[in-house]
């Protein structure tokens, strides 16, 4: 609901449990008033008169600004710079007036001077407790405006010495939580590298002593794969502030006359009920309102079987097997076009190897379609290989700038995909690739970061080509899907490097990591689901010894640990022995029954009560629940836990099997007592499904 009080000037924002306040002041600048608890009267708010501390604490610097602009007497951090055409580089706005369209507010901004329009854009998601943010920017004069900096939002928290959460790490180490605490100074978070994001991760969360349960978290995902900045910083005057947009590095955006820019939004929220309620707020919003419905197939990816060694009657004998086993879709990965023998010839040479499909791609398909499941098949379009045809007759096709060497980087280079000839052969490939073969399941891939980002195409925009290189992708994937409806597309940057709410819903599925080491998941796929859905998270079974761990670990542990996502197999099955044939039958039939839980449920990290390193996760879904325990290695004395389950009703009775006997308690017992599991031996793992009564 939005909420506007005519006289003065106060506009609030109200979700189902939130509220967010701010309002036009004595100076005529838009400040934030209020984002939290419901208030509920607006009116009651007053928009004090701030006066400077001294000639260094300027009103404008001590005032809470909604969207701070570069200019005058602020030293902060501000959400837009330009440089009009004349030389000044310094924005004065005032206040237009406002739209209400439905569930969007939108605030009017224009400068005093020049023909710049600055509309804020703010939508309510009531029922998930959540605002979208974003700015629309239009230059309505008759000369060039040259935007510096632009972010998507300045979100104000009302507290010092918060802590602050986001992920740190590299390929095969993605999504690695880590927490500091705020204070004095300022906290940047950022990716430069325009395709891949295995470091930081375009969200933050800030708490104020919060539990899974309890406590006061705010936070916000930026919708922006690629270079984006984080900026947190706890001010001198009793707050801390947060901006999220594009990144100014290396950026500059020429808006000629009548040309506007919107940048992505921002998707914001607060919790007075911990990290629970945050995650799955974000998760029920991208489920209900982002991601493709229906439930993902269990996936038989060929990769670790046979690398770049593909050859189509042995890809029929995997598919076999994985049919056997239960696969419902078979997806051949890199290797099967131009001379792909390795990483340095075949990419942008994208038709079928003759060498090793004799008969064409269509033998393998028919095979697979015959054996009733989907066929997938891997690309990697961004990309093009210095030994491939379709550079030697397109070099001028890469970023590059004229007097510097091309860099490769496993052994290949960027396309430009902000040309137009480029952007259309990468469709019209793609495009005849899904209209003559029946393929059902595109996994893209972009395996290095852009240098040398020279793109003369885009004149004096050319520093932009970072925003709109992903722009292009978008674009593809969007077109792509529009003709050919039911194929669903993967989004796989070199291991979990494009996992962000950019990309989600444009891809429908995430490639987590390159690490499949079922130990190292558990903590890879826990921080991922503080912000993002389950139900996108493609988890693989691989084998052992891990070929970056070198752990060995029990297939039952390994499939567990898979089956808290979408549930993929990579191992190279055809070294299976029967017992292990029986156990992967067995495995992916309880999760084809179990898998609406996983993956359209409510996900619950659950509390560790025993000295030993118990990992507890949970998944409700209306009146089934399952439990995930595991134990990589029994230590402290081989001591049980007790777990508490959550998300039951209290008045309720559950039947369980746990130990072969089938057991009946109530929603308040397991919740609030607890149930008893002691696992012995190292690479323990249990499932146990509950069913209410």
């Amino acid at each position: 609901m939005i909420k506007v009080n005519e006289s003065s000037k106060i506009f609030s924002l109200n979700t189902k449990n939130t509220q967010y306040v701010f309002g036009i002041d004595n100076e005529g600048l838009l400040r934030h008033l209020h984002w939290g608890k419901k208030i509920n009267n607006e009116d009651e708010l007053d928009i004090e008169i701030l006066n400077e501390v001294s000639t260094n604490d300027p009103v404008y610097e001590i005032t809470p600004e909604e969207f701070p602009v570069y200019g005058g007497l602020r030293y902060k951090e501000n959400c837009l710079k330009v440089k009009f055409a004349d030389g000044t580089r310094d924005i004065v706005y005032k206040y237009e007036g406002y739209e209400i369209d439905n569930d969007k507010l939108i605030i009017k901004l224009k400068d005093k001077y020049y023909n710049l329009i600055i509309n804020l854009y703010y939508k309510v998601i009531e029922k998930q407790d959540l605002i979208e943010r974003w700015v629309y920017v239009s230059n309505n004069s008759n000369e060039d405006i040259v935007i510096e900096e632009i972010y998507s939002a300045q979100l104000h928290i009302p507290y010092e010495n918060l802590r602050f959460s986001n992920t740190h790490g590299h390929w095969a180490a993605e999504q690695q939580k880590f927490t500091q605490n705020v204070s004095y100074g300022k906290i940047y978070i950022e990716n430069r590298r325009g395709i891949s994001g295995h470091n930081h991760n375009p969200y933050f969360i800030l708490d104020k002593n919060a539990t899974e349960t309890s406590g006061e978290v705010f936070f916000g995902a930026l919708r922006l794969t690629g270079n984006f900045k984080g900026i947190i910083e706890q001010t001198a005057y009793g707050e801390t502030l947060v901006q999220m947009g594009l990144n100014p590095y290396d950026f500059e955006l020429s808006l000629k006359s009548k040309e506007s820019f919107t940048t992505p939004s921002i998707i914001c929220g607060y919790s007075d009920c911990g990290f629970e309620r945050m995650s799955h707020n974000l998760h029920n919003f991208a489920k209900e309102n982002i991601l493709r419905k229906g439930l993902r197939p269990v996936l038989y990816n060929s990769w670790e079987a046979t690398e770049f060694d593909v050859k189509c009657d042995e890809q029929i004998k995997l598919a076999k097997v994985a049919k056997e086993i239960g696969a419902e879709l078979f997806v051949v990965d890199d290797g099967w076009f131009g001379e792909r023998n390795g990483i340095h010839n075949g990419l942008g040479d994208w038709y079928v190897n003759e060498e090793k499909f004799p008969n064409g791609l269509n033998q393998l398909i028919e095979e697979v379609k015959n054996l009733g499941m989907k066929f997938g098949i891997w690309v990697e379009p961004e990309m093009v290989n210095p030994l491939s045809k379709l550079y030697k007759d397109n070099p001028d096709w890469i970023y590059s700038f004229d007097n510097r060497e091309r860099t490769t980087s496993r052994g290949q280079y960027v396309l430009n995909m902000t040309k137009k000839e480029v952007k259309e052969y990468v469709y019209n490939t793609l495009d005849e690739l899904l209209s003559n073969y029946d393929i059902d399941y595109i996994k893209w891939d972009a395996n290095r970061p852009i240098s040398e980002p020279g793109a003369k195409n885009l004149g004096d925009n050319e520093k932009n080509l970072w925003y709109e290189h992903i722009q292009a992708v978008y674009d593809i994937v969007k077109n792509l899907k529009e003709k050919h409806k039911d194929v669903l597309f993967e989004a796989c940057a070199s291991g979990g490097g494009r996992i962000d709410y950019g990309i989600l819903g444009i891809f429908d599925d995430f490639w987590t990591s390159d690490n499949t080491d079922a130990y190292d998941r558990l903590f890879i796929q826990h921080t991922y689901s503080q912000i993002y859905p389950i139900k996108a998270m493609r988890s693989w079974v691989t084998d052992c010894p891990n070929f970056l761990s070198q752990r060995i670990i029990p297939l039952r542990f390994r499939y567990h640990s898979a089956m808290m996502g979408t549930l993929g197999i990579g191992s190279n099955i055809l070294k299976y022995s029967k017992d292990e044939i029986e156990l992967s039958k067995n495995m992916i039939e309880e999760y084809k029954n179990i898998r609406h839980i996983v993956q359209d449920g409510d996900f619950y990290r659950l509390e560790n009560t025993s000295e030993n390193d118990y990992h507890n996760f949970e998944y409700v879904n209306d009146d089934e629940a399952l439990l995930f325990v595991f134990l990589p290695q029994s230590k402290v004395g081989h001591r049980p836990v007790r777990i508490r389950l959550r998300g039951l009703e209290e008045d309720k009775m559950y039947e369980f099997k746990y130990n072969g006997e089938m057991i009946v308690k109530s929603g308040a017992y397991l919740m609030n007592y607890g149930l008893k599991i002691h696992l012995r031996g190292d690479y323990q793992s249990e499932l146990i499904y509950l069913k209410r009564r």
